[in-house]
């Protein structure tokens, strides 16, 4: 099986199988606690199926991180500023940092970035 994602989804899918390695999870692990089954999952992470808002938001609760993040990558978010979207992939691709941690510091960086624009 070839390694390269070609599917309309390749991107999200790529996001979220490096999401679940930095997370130490197999497939069957996060589909389990998605309630999914292992082939659709791995559907998902080659980008050959596009999943449903709903399924995003269990892998995000799954891979500990919130759905906005999700909704972002899927394109159902539009990111505010592609500056800042590029420091919080920076921050989601670290893979020293747990789950828990990257999503706080994500959020202490947009709460930094909401307290800097109303003050400007």
């Amino acid at each position: 099986m070839s390694s390269k994602r070609s599917g309309p989804d390749a991107g999200l899918g790529e996001f979220i199988r490096r999401q679940r390695e930095l997370g130490h999870l197999s497939v069957r692990q996060l589909a389990d606690v998605c309630g999914i089954s292992n082939a659709y999952l791995s559907q998902i992470e080659r980008g050959l199926r596009t999943p449903s808002s709903f399924v995003l938001k269990a892998l995000a609760d799954g891979l500990e991180m919130s759905a906005e993040t999700l909704y972002a990558q899927a394109g159902i978010l539009d990111p505010s500023d592609g500056e800042a979207s590029d420091v919080v992939e920076a921050i989601r691709r670290d893979p020293y940092l747990s789950a828990r941690q990257r999503e706080m510091l994500v959020e202490m960086y947009e709460s930094f970035r909401k307290v800097n624009d109303a003050s400007e």
